[in-house]
């Protein structure tokens, strides 16, 4: 049993901790470094993998606060990517670019989405001069997007509607984008036509958590059954045609102090079917994705390593 004291200092911690928060509080204008990487597992439907790709990506974001710009600024430090077993190659057209984050491009279908430009990931080649196949290319491509929607979209405030509307532990909201259709058009890798669209989004405030000793705001997403259709150009015949569906979820831990995000989490399933835009022989695949975003020190992303030769 627990003492008089100790009972009143248990109640009074969990009054605090139950809340209400204000999610909506402006970032702290500071520059910070950020390290992403995905995995992606293919497997087969006897249970055994098919194959892996991993890719990493080490980001720079100058807020428009501090730099006195309108939109987010910001720096890749360095792409890298592996094939299954195959030794990692960098992409070094991706080395030192710069692009500016634009949350309005592309939201009514108009501009590249978040602004980030499709002409960079034209022709790219890796470290070793192979051309990338188009799957590849929008794959690294689509590794920036799904950083800003985890970073700017998610954890955001969005008008009164968005993460900004839970206060209390427990709370749980249908976000904005829900059901909402992107497009996910790439040059001439991916044609237009392809789009992916949300489920449910539901955003849930968890609980609070500690990330590298700063306290966090633990935040629970899902995207519901999302669906997607892509169109892709084959080099060898007719476009290829893939449909299929998904479902991503993870956790958001964003610093109270701060407000930006120090760590997410994300983990999805994805089964699709793939075949010529005829309708000729289909292949069924089932992959599973992990990513791991999490905010590191100057230090680190500066650092050269294997990963970034």
């Amino acid at each position: 049993m627990f003492k008089e004291e100790e009972t009143t200092k248990i109640q009074k911690l969990t009054q605090e901790l139950r809340g209400p928060f204000n999610l909506s509080v402006d970032r702290k204008p500071e520059t910070l470094y950020f390290h992403m990487q995905t995995e992606f597992v293919h497997m087969g439907f006897n249970g055994k993998r098919t194959g892996t790709e991993t890719y990493l990506l080490r980001l720079r974001c100058i807020p428009a606060a501090s730099s006195r710009k309108k939109l987010d600024q910001y720096t890749c430090r360095g792409f890298c990517l592996q094939l299954s077993s195959e030794d990692i190659v960098t992409i070094p057209a991706l080395r030192f670019w710069d692009y500016e984050f634009d949350p309005m491009s592309g939201a009514d279908g108009k501009g590249p989405v978040f602004g980030v430009p499709h002409n960079k990931f034209e022709d790219i080649t890796d470290s070793r001069g192979n051309e990338l196949s188009p799957d590849i290319r929008y794959a690294i491509y689509n590794n920036f997007i799904d950083f800003h929607a985890l970073n700017d979209v998610f954890s955001r405030p969005m008008f009164g509607k968005g993460i900004e509307k839970l206060k209390l532990v427990g709370d749980r909201i249908v976000h904005p984008a829900a059901f909402t259709e992107a497009p996910v058009n790439l040059g001439t890798a991916v044609k237009p036509g392809s789009v992916f669209r949300n489920g449910e989004i539901t955003l849930e405030f968890k609980g609070i958590s500690v990330v590298d000793g700063a306290l966090c705001t633990l935040i629970g997403y899902d995207s519901g059954e999302s669906t997607l259709k892509m169109i892709m150009e084959s080099p060898e015949g007719p476009d290829v045609l893939t449909e299929g569906g998904s479902e991503y979820k993870g956790d958001i831990y964003i610093d109270l102090e701060t407000g930006w995000v120090r760590k997410v989490t994300l983990d999805e399933f994805v089964s699709t079917e793939t075949g010529a835009a005829n309708g000729q022989a289909k292949v069924n695949r089932y992959t599973v994705r992990h990513l791991l975003l999490r905010l590191i020190s100057q230090e680190e992303f500066e650092k050269e390593s294997a990963l970034f030769c």
